[in-house]
């Protein structure tokens, strides 16, 4: 059976989603070698840093088939020396007749210029496959390179009428287990998270990440100054203009900044606009406004006209709970 162009990009995509998490601060990219009759001869995807690139797995497993095949990337091969070799040589030596990908690589580094280096060698380049899926699932990677500032995520878990704390103070646990797991697997996508000194003095979070039992642990960061004796230790500290921290965390490649503080720090980042997504929890579940504490507190709307709006671009059952996936 032949599949298409659009078939195979997206197994190309579903191959480098296995590179999510080890991947950065490299783009998580998804290969495949396709021999002359349609047969997947090939896949691989982006190893750790330092270790081989999806193109260069997938030709590992290819070995002699790759000759005269055509390859599905979704990201253009590099051309530079980095800690590995260039992909767009691998490609040429191995012999590859055809190469098809989702998207240029914004890395100035690249940018096109292993596109021409395969042209060059007398390769068929086709760009564009998938070219907005591609995008999306490399979000983080693209904004990073193209601004040198994370992609921020703000993470909120709430009552369906928006509270995230009790007249008590108390907000665990608002959202049922399904949710918080599925907030961990957000946690280990991000390079750092992000939270307010209030919330290390009220909640005390160890901010790791546990996915399937293993423990990442990205870096941590507090705006303001923790408690000595704070589990979120050893943490960064910053404090002062948002964009500038923002700058400090892209030059610490930390490519997807995941903030989960409380209700003043998500309002601050979505009211000077330094948020590119939001991610948001609700609850089947009621608080009202009597001493609670809304999801936003602080953010002032004065008029219609200065309404934040965004685009709703998954929504999702997440066990008793939905998951809103927002572009801001």
């Amino acid at each position: 059976m032949k599949f298409s162009l659009s078939e195979l990009m997206s197994m190309a995509m579903a191959e480098g989603q296995k590179a999510r998490l080890h991947a950065p601060p490299n783009p998580w990219v998804g290969a495949l070698v396709v021999d002359p009759r349609g047969v997947i001869v090939g896949e691989g995807h982006t190893q750790a840093p330092g270790e081989s690139h999806a193109e260069v797995e997938a030709l590992r497993r290819a070995g002699a088939n790759a000759r005269g095949a055509t390859m599905i990337v979704t990201l253009e091969p590099c051309c530079h020396v980095g800690r590995t070799g260039p992909c767009a040589e691998a490609i040429i030596e191995a012999g590859v007749a055809r190469v098809v990908v989702g998207m240029i690589d914004p890395d100035p580094r690249v940018s096109g210029r292993g596109i021409e280096l395969l042209k060059a060698s007398g390769v068929d380049v086709e760009v564009g496959v998938e070219g907005d899926a591609v995008r999306a699932q490399l979000a983080p990677y693209v904004w990073h390179r193209v601004t040198g500032r994370p992609f921020v995520v703000v993470k909120i878990a709430s009552t369906l009428d928006g509270v995230v704390a009790m007249g008590d103070g108390t907000s665990q646990w608002i959202t049922g287990a399904g949710a918080r797991r599925d907030a961990h697997v957000l946690r280990a996508q991000s390079q750092a998270i992000l939270v307010g000194a209030g919330t290390v003095r009220s909640d005390d979070p160890a901010l790791t990440a546990r996915v399937d039992d293993i423990v990442l642990e990205p870096l941590r960061v507090v705006l303001g100054r923790a408690p000595e004796n704070a589990r979120v230790r050893p943490c960064v500290e910053l404090s002062g203009d948002l964009g500038l921290i923002l700058d400090d965390l892209g030059g610490r490649d930390v490519l997807q900044l995941l903030v989960e503080g409380g209700p003043t720090t998500s309002a601050a980042f979505l009211g000077e606009g330094l948020a590119n997504h939001v991610v948001w929890y609700v609850a089947p579940a009621f608080a009202g406004d009597e001493g609670t504490l809304s999801a936003l507190h602080g953010l002032s709307t004065p008029t219609m006209e200065a309404l934040r709006r965004g685009r709703i671009v998954d929504v999702q059952r997440v066990g008793e709970d939905i998951r809103i996936d927002v572009e801001v």
